[in-house]
């Protein structure tokens, strides 16, 4: 085991304009850690997910993925992205390309894998997802939590070191939500290393190793679930959770 945190963020700042997102976030997630970030929204979440892959640019501090610091451009963060899977809340799936040949497009053109190697491992994640009979379909074809797991799917095709999810269930009907946490559940069950944006309280009880919890930019409080949700120490949480857990 390597003392390397897997996501290392020190002293990030980020503003749109005159508005402060991320105010001085320090942050490091181990090897096969599970880290839920809560919060209300316009707490500066889905922004800070998306700096760890740079999709969103910082304007201080710094943000390291497995030891190496984040490039500003180029290739080099080219393969930087390809180590880091993303998932959004809206499946951003090629509509039209079949499910399969969503999940084998970027092995085969960024990582150079031979097309038959890229559609047998396709195939298996898959199965995995649980979508393998729904390979020639296209997106548009498959219901909305399919549609999730053919993009967990997507991500995973590039073997990445750590997988980021940003709200990957808020914009699916309620029964499709808990079949995308259930493949969530089993790639953390397997030890991967994952960063999710949520408002899944009951996923972030089961599976998360610790709890983030952002208000206004900042990290107020990081904890394990069960202490976060039975002892929050800071009103913002206390105040979040009130509204949260007696609908």
């Amino acid at each position: 085991m390597t003392d390397t945190p897997m996501i290392r963020m020190a002293g990030v700042d980020k503003h749109f304009g005159d508005l402060h997102v991320l105010r001085d976030i320090n942050l490091e997630v181990e090897p096969g850690q599970v880290v839920i970030v809560l919060g209300p929204s316009g707490s500066g979440k889905s922004t800070l997910c998306r700096t760890i892959n740079r999709l969103e640019p910082i304007d201080s501090g710094t943000i390291e993925v497995d030891g190496k610091a984040l490039p500003a451009e180029g290739k080099a963060l080219a393969n930087l992205r390809a180590d880091v899977g993303m998932v959004f809340q809206s499946f951003n799936l090629f509509a039209h390309k079949t499910i399969l040949e969503n999940v084998t497009l970027a092995p085969i053109k960024v990582r150079k894998v031979k097309r038959a190697d890229a559609e047998r491992a396709g195939i298996t994640l898959l199965e995995r997802v649980g979508i393998a009979n729904q390979r020639d379909k296209y997106p548009a074809q498959l219901s909305g939590g399919q549609q999730q797991r053919a993009a967990i799917a997507r991500a995973l095709a590039m073997t990445p070191k750590v997988m980021l999810f940003d709200e990957p269930t808020s914009a699916l009907d309620p029964e499709m939500v808990q079949e995308v946490l259930d493949v969530m559940t089993t790639l953390a069950k397997e030890g991967m290393t994952m960063l999710v944006v949520s408002h899944e309280m009951g996923f972030a009880r089961r599976v998360a190793n610790r709890v983030v919890f952002m208000s206004d930019g900042e990290i107020v409080e990081d904890a394990p679930p069960e202490t976060f949700f039975t002892h929050p120490r800071s009103d913002r949480a206390k105040d979040f959770l009130g509204k949260i857990l007696t609908h």
